[in-house]
């Protein structure tokens, strides 16, 4: 799968396919629908599928306060687009000047002379351009004055409602894990590179895989029973909390994966790993002294091991 980092990026060979836009966070079991819906295009028309997403999304950008908290960064959302044979990857930078450009020019730019796409999918509820003044059926003038068919995205249910990136940050927030697995077809993941931490876990018997998550704020957090990929061995069972740790930091000012391996001594720092986040065990609280967090780490750990043996 190729990744095209910007308009300035394309080339005249990547002129000619079958196209879908979107943000597609999480790669839900919605947007894979619509990546087979694209695939099935691609083989008729003998053309690659490109997926065009944003960077940052457009509802951060324009955020000045409060935004829900994203369920796959890039590098995340690239590798679950890969598992769906997704030919390319138009990143678009989203700053001033995309948001400033016309409907129009946006199709000119970016669908027509980028990469004359021959059909398109896309929500029925698309708006883009400045002002969000472009929509679906402008989208669908302009691809039969120009040879293209524009069709809407179809609509993926489960339990009766349709499936969203924003169901699932809030079955995430409530710690239905199961129900977020379902939508998203397999568990809610997280990636990071391990990297060095302070070293207080090894002091209470509890050494863990510390992972800085680079994200203002994720849709998880608390201790969960997890699973880890990327090393020898996967995956790897292991208890995980996903936090400021508020007993060992006080100011809480950045968010850290950290994740306690069972029966597992490598050296793993340097590694790019993912963590499935399989059963939230309990949110993250403050605790009084080391001594009473160590307890509960104790406690938390049992019950993650119990809940592997229950699932042999």
């Amino acid at each position: 799968m190729e990744l095209i980092r910007g308009l300035y990026n394309l080339r005249p060979r990547h002129r000619g396919c079958v196209a879908t836009i979107g943000n597609f966070d999480g790669v839900h079991l919605g947007h894979q629908a619509v990546l087979g819906q694209l695939a099935e295009k691609a083989q008729e028309f003998g053309l690659p599928t490109v997926v065009i997403t944003f960077e940052p999304q457009p509802q951060e950008y324009f955020s000045h306060g409060e935004i829900p908290p994203r369920l796959t960064r890039l590098r995340e959302k690239l590798r679950a687009l890969r598992r769906f044979a997704i030919d390319r990857v138009l990143a678009l930078r989203f700053n001033q000047g995309l948001a400033g450009l016309s409907a129009d020019a946006f199709i000119q730019q970016v669908l027509l002379d980028g990469l004359d796409v021959r059909y398109l999918v896309v929500g029925d509820d698309f708006r883009f351009g400045r002002g969000r003044e472009g929509d679906f059926a402008l989208l669908q003038r302009v691809g039969a004055a120009n040879g293209f068919e524009v069709v809407h995205m179809h609509t993926f249910s489960l339990g009766g409602a349709r499936v969203s990136s924003t169901r699932i940050r809030e079955a995430l927030q409530r710690g239905d894990l199961l129900q977020a697995e379902q939508m998203l077809g397999r568990p809610y993941r997280m990636c990071g590179r391990v990297a060095h931490g302070n070293k207080l876990g090894r002091t209470i018997g509890f050494p863990t895989a510390n992972i800085f998550l680079h994200r203002k704020k994720t849709p998880v957090d608390g201790v969960f029973a997890v699973e880890l990929f990327g090393i020898e061995g996967e995956p790897v069972a292991g208890v995980a909390n996903v936090g400021t740790r508020p007993t060992v930091d006080a100011t809480g000012t950045r968010t850290l994966l950290e994740v306690h391996l069972f029966d597992f001594a490598a050296d793993i720092y340097g590694r790019y790993v993912q963590v499935d986040f399989l059963h939230r065990i309990r949110e993250e609280r403050r605790f009084d002294s080391f001594e009473a967090l160590k307890a509960q780490i104790l406690h938390d750990a049992e019950e993650a091991r119990a809940f592997f043996a229950a699932r042999r």
